[in-house]
């Protein structure tokens, strides 16, 4: 494959286009590469290759990590966790002021693929805000750039697809191997940029909401799924694979998403509120007393409007809570399959003993973790607009306990195995 420039990026998109770009390994310093990719409204089908384009040779990827997050758990921080990891698709998503781009939230971490035009903006943005993590939450985020060109040049491809889980938005699928070799060598040192300094990072931060309670399992429990597949692994078993779990977390009907119908439970002062003071600090500069005393009021009238069901100017509170259900990713491919459901505990164990037999097999490495309810942290650009995403996580642990399972799997542990 040809080799290309270096540039950055991190990803998101909501519009749907119709038509697909003809090679994506040629060079492309446009954003419309991603736009104009065919959106699929089904998930059962984004486990087979043909379904992902490579990106083009001149675009980067960015990838975030925390450590330790796992250690957040104990402390009760997961949250905070979850909001960094949020924070750098905001930033680089505001950076783009509304362009569509690629990304993937990871639970403790993202990643992302821009362009060289629009590298120096993803660049920014992973500095801003991993110094911005550290000040706030005290949380070490590791932050990288690496060139596609260099990812194919060592092996392994990004390749990406688009997936619609309703008519007002997108997610990115990743597929190739790419974007975990980059977190892998990242973790090793490599393409590492250098967190600005916390006392000055600014981040543009807006939109980033953290305001909902946990959101307790209707079923028996939330539980948290990361399948990657092998390298002996053939493309076609890996997929049969991850459709057989995908259709075993639909029972009667309900496809396993953590967030009901009607939206989360509604509580006031919200549970994160002091967490969301932190990004409204980062933006505004107040004083974080200030800061806390704005979003208690800005919550508050929120609050107001959901409970009573008034509309404030073009926001319509029973519109928005119908779509949040909707519009979360509670399912999605990142090099490997993630699902975040709410099951009973006899999904739990069927999918479990799939992913035994799986793993058996030689066919890929697995994690799950069990917990008793999840998280919602949301990027809502507008809140007159549908196209408002919400990212789901296990609240103990989830996606960072359950990888961490795969971790120790790849190495032989026991530590790794299903429960």
């Amino acid at each position: 494959m040809p080799d290309g420039q270096q540039p950055r990026g991190k990803g998101q998109g909501i519009g749907m286009d119709a038509t697909g770009p003809d090679d994506g390994c040629t060079a492309s310093t446009d954003l419309a590469f991603y736009e104009a990719l065919p959106v699929s409204s089904s998930i059962l089908g984004l486990g087979d290759a043909s379904a992902y384009r490579p990106l083009p040779a001149d675009w980067v990827v960015g990838v975030a990590d925390i450590v330790r997050s796992t250690d957040a758990v104990s402390s009760g921080g997961y949250k905070r966790v979850n909001t960094v990891a949020a924070a750098v698709i905001a930033a680089v998503a505001n950076g783009l002021h509304g362009r569509e781009f690629p990304f993937v939230f990871g639970g403790d971490g993202a990643g992302f693929a821009l362009p060289a035009a629009h590298a120096e903006t993803g660049r920014a943005a992973l500095a801003s805000v991993a110094g911005w993590a550290q000040s706030a939450f005290d949380l070490s985020l590791r932050v990288a750039m690496v060139p596609v060109a260099t990812i194919r040049n060592n092996g392994h491809d990004v390749q990406i697809a688009r997936f619609a889980p309703s008519p007002d938005v997108s997610y990115a699928m990743f597929a190739g191997g790419g974007l975990a070799w980059a977190e892998r060598r990242m973790k090793a040192g490599a393409f590492r940029i250098v967190p600005e300094d916390g006392a000055t990072a600014r981040p543009d931060l807006a939109g980033l909401s953290c305001r909902f309670s946990q959101i307790p399992a209707r079923k028996d429990l939330i539980l948290s799924v990361v399948l990657l597949p092998r390298p002996e692994a053939s493309t076609e078993a890996f997929a049969d694979l991850a459709r057989d779990i995908l259709e075993l977390g639909v029972e009667e009907g309900h496809d396993g998403n953590p967030v009901p119908p009607e939206g989360p439970e509604l509580h006031w002062p919200p549970a994160g509120l002091p967490i969301e003071a932190e990004v409204r600090k980062a933006m505004t500069g107040l004083p974080l007393w200030a800061s806390r005393l704005s979003v208690g009021l800005r919550t508050l009238l929120s609050h107001l409007s959901f409970v009573t069901g008034t509309r404030v100017g073009a926001f319509d509170p029973a519109r928005y809570r119908s779509e949040l259900a909707r519009n979360s990713d509670f399912r999605k491919f990142d090099d490997g399959l993630r699902m975040t459901l709410d099951c009973t505990a006899a999904v739990a164990d069927r999918i479990e003993a799939r992913l035994r037999d799986a793993r058996a097999a030689g066919l890929a490495r697995t994690g799950t973790h069990r917990q008793a309810a999840a998280l919602m942290t949301c990027f809502v650009p507008s809140a007159s607009r549908s196209d408002h995403v919400h990212f789901v996580d296990g609240a103990a642990g989830g996606y960072a306990a359950a990888a961490a399972m795969a971790t120790a799997d790849m190495a032989g542990s026991t530590a790794g195995h299903v429960r």
